[in-house]
């Protein structure tokens, strides 16, 4: 997998691939988490999400991979509305989506290079479609000598960049990551965001959740700020 020496957003499509229209969030009876939230990722754009711990980026990407549903407004991925649709079709648009948690949620009794391949196999691609894709993609994010080994013996960098991986090897439509770079050196950071600007020129539209401003100035992105329950576009200085 070539990469080159820095990411840059695609030109944006009109198309919103991802759309919150006054959507709130809240568990149970207690105050909203996310309030009044609009929302429009363009399809193909490279984007940020900032703001204290505790702000709800979490929940924001969470609500965007369909894992929770809002308590009100619209949430329409695709150029669909989500409450129209049935769970199935819920988990067609799931499969389009590559996502990276912080607890990494690796398979322990599969290995790296299982993990790494499952969302093909999922798909149902044959194994000789897909080997050297992993095999080049693990040597990328520095894992070319674990492929066989247990997710329980890596370090929290090393599930961190096999996370990443998993994510990005089925080439998804949208890309979120969740503190991506939080447990890796800088050196391996840096690679890992030259592999999202790979993904992004390739069509991907990304939103990275992080609190590490150097992270952001690396990337001519936009950056959306999430404070207070509400969320903010920040305009470049």
């Amino acid at each position: 997998m070539s990469m080159s020496s820095s990411p840059e957003p695609q030109k944006l499509s009109t198309q919103d691939i991802v759309r919150f229209d006054r959507v709130g969030l809240r568990y149970g009876r207690g105050p909203e988490v996310l309030s009044d939230i609009d929302l429009s990722l363009r399809a193909g754009t490279f984007n940020f999400l900032t703001g204290p711990s505790g702000a709800g980026k979490s929940t924001l990407l969470k609500l965007v991979y369909l894992a929770l549903q809002p308590s009100r407004g619209l949430v329409s991925l695709f150029g669909q509305d989500i409450s129209r649709l049935p769970e199935k079709s819920l988990g067609d648009m799931r499969r389009q989506i590559g996502v990276v948690w912080q607890d990494f949620s690796l398979i322990d009794h599969l290995s790296v290079y299982a993990n790494v391949a499952l969302p093909l196999r999922v798909q149902g691609a044959a194994p000789q479609t897909y080997d050297r894709n992993v095999r080049e993609l693990l040597d990328w994010v520095g894992l070319g000598q674990r492929l066989d080994a247990s997710p329980r013996t890596l370090s929290g960098g090393e599930k961190q960049r096999a996370a990443i991986a998993r994510a990005v090897i089925s080439k998804p439509k949208i890309l979120i990551a969740d503190e991506p770079t939080g447990n890796v050196d800088p050196e391996i950071g840096h690679r890992l965001i030259r592999l999202f600007g790979e993904m992004n020129r390739m069509g991907t539209t990304v939103l990275i959740a992080t609190h590490d401003r150097g992270l952001i100035d690396q990337v001519p992105a936009r950056v959306l700020h999430l404070q207070d329950a509400r969320l903010y576009e920040e305009v470049p200085s």
